[in-house]
């Protein structure tokens, strides 16, 4: 075993295969039918969601899809997921074996397991790529890993990465990202914005400690960029359907602030470790429209971490970090 090289499996929440109706149907009905992400009665849900949101909202999807589709790497999420893998395997060496799964779409989970324990990896360290716990996310993300390994006739061990919403490898990493855009812009804003993708608000009720990690990470966010108390604010963005969600909404904040006069604004979403539709088209070109619609002058979207070398960094030390148990206790074996 001491010569086992020990798997690691970054989990991303996943895009449709194409900007088409048809690619994005499927990958909605996968995503949408999760009763981690709607928790609604499921025979009833299953037609409201086949029968009265599919159809219209895979039109519309599809055609935000097809704005931030590159011709040539095509979905970002998943390039830059990739890129991560690929990286992230580069820094911790051949003692580890890295791939990525997606909890909605491709490649799925199940597949990233198979190569790793067909490569020989009976130990595997999880890394879902969500910074803030949440239900709907991190927790879908592990039921769908341990749907896969109850199918298995043998079952790697697996180590979970906590989340790493406070940890300071990463908000350092979201912060040399927020300096770096600022380089770029050349100016302050006027005010900074850290939007993350709101949960209806029964969940919270329900004992969902995600807004409260939210809070956390944007204090620490604004004491790394020594930002004052009346400098920046919390956004929820990305709501879907007519229940009550975590609140502010960020474009309800956008058309506020710009009522007050405030012009240049600065938005960060440091729950997106990967750029996707959500940070590109939702805020780097429906908010921005949005926030001028109504007086703003300028909305600048800092860049999620991406490929980013301090992000990279992050990630392996938090890898690192959760296998140091099974390193140590192979050097004992070896030296015994």
């Amino acid at each position: 075993m001491a010569n086992r090289r020990i798997g690691v499996l970054l989990i991303q929440l996943g895009t449709p295969d194409a900007p088409t109706v048809r690619s994005v149907r499927r990958y909605l009905r996968e995503f949408l039918g999760d009763p981690r992400v709607i928790e609604a009665p499921r025979l009833i849900w299953w037609f409201v969601l086949n029968f009265r949101v599919l159809p219209f909202r895979s039109f519309s999807s599809a055609a935000k899809y097809a704005r931030i589709w590159h011709p040539e790497t095509g979905s970002p999420l998943l390039h830059y997921t990739r890129r991560q893998a690929i990286l992230l395997q580069e820094t911790l060496g051949d003692q580890y074996l890295v791939r990525f799964g997606m909890r909605y779409g491709n490649p799925p989970i199940s597949l990233a397991v198979t190569e790793l324990t067909a490569a020989g990896a009976d130990r595997i360290v999880v890394l879902a790529l969500y910074p803030q716990y949440s239900a709907t996310t991190t927790a879908s993300a592990y039921d769908a890993l341990f749907r896969d390994l109850q199918q298995r006739r043998v079952v790697p061990s697996i180590r979970l990465v906590p989340p790493f919403y406070a940890d300071p490898l990463y908000i350092d990493a979201v912060a040399q990202r927020v300096r770096e855009t600022l380089r770029q812009a050349g100016s302050m804003p006027e005010k900074f914005i850290f939007s993350y993708h709101g949960i209806p608000l029964s969940y919270v009720r329900k004992g969902d400690p995600y807004p409260e990690h939210v809070q956390t990470t944007s204090r620490l966010l604004a004491e790394a960029l020594r930002l004052r108390d009346d400098d920046w604010l919390i956004a929820y963005q990305s709501r879907f359907g007519r229940a009550v969600w975590l609140q502010p909404y960020l474009e309800e904040l956008l058309a506020e602030l710009a009522r007050e006069g405030i012009r240049r604004v600065l938005v960060v979403q440091p729950g997106f470790t990967t750029d996707c539709l959500e940070t590109i088209d939702e805020v780097g070109y429906e908010a921005a429209q949005w926030f001028r619609q109504h007086g703003g002058t300028e909305l600048i979207r800092c860049p999620c971490l991406n490929d980013h070398p301090s992000w990279i960094k992050a990630l392996a030390t938090l890898v690192r970090r959760e296998a140091c148990h099974w390193i140590e206790n192979s050097e004992e074996r070896q030296g015994a």
